[in-house]
């Protein structure tokens, strides 16, 4: 573990994520959006908005999974994270989160809900920090982790970044 990665896993407090890296949630709402008031597919009433801070470090890799909501991503330190998104139309798309506009990164994206979403650090010796921010409220109900033979299937011209962004 780099040095940097572990300063930031101690000082924010992070926990191992079961998508792969560490995490710790900063913000839930108070306000609670009501079932009925949310799109179908939602189990029960949601908090507005979450947060939380997400670390990945060298080879970790974030695996495809998706939400029923929008998760907005923002860029804090280290080095540039690649989000690769699959559309549920099959269209594949990379979001290069990171602090240099001149090379292609932004420090804010948003990946919609219903996408298939993974992450991985650029730089395999670095590390990347960045938050999420999901509205309606992040609750594990929502979340579906890629079954790596369904999701190839699904989608056969990208069985690439599949195979290299899931576990099983």
């Amino acid at each position: 573990m780099t040095r940097e990665a572990a300063y930031w896993i101690e000082k924010l407090g992070l926990a191992a994520h079961p998508e792969g890296g560490h995490y710790r949630q900063t913000y839930r709402a108070d306000l609670i959006l009501a079932k009925e008031s949310l799109p179908d597919g939602f189990t029960g009433m949601r908090a507005v908005s979450t947060a939380i801070y997400f670390l990945l470090q060298g080879e970790e890799f974030s695996a495809f999974h998706r939400l029923r909501s929008d998760e907005v991503w923002h860029f804090y330190v280290g080095s540039a994270l690649v989000v690769h998104v699959i559309e549920e139309d099959g269209r594949y798309s990379e979001i290069l989160l990171g602090s240099d506009p001149e090379a292609g990164e932004v420090l804010q994206a948003v990946v919609k809900a219903g996408c298939w979403f993974g992450s991985r650090v650029r730089d395999g010796r670095g590390f990347a920090l960045v938050g999420c921010t999901v509205a309606p409220g992040f609750d594990f109900e929502d979340f579906e982790m890629a079954k790596r033979e369904e999701l190839v299937r699904e989608y056969p011209q990208h069985w690439g970044v599949i195979e290299e962004l899931t576990r099983e």
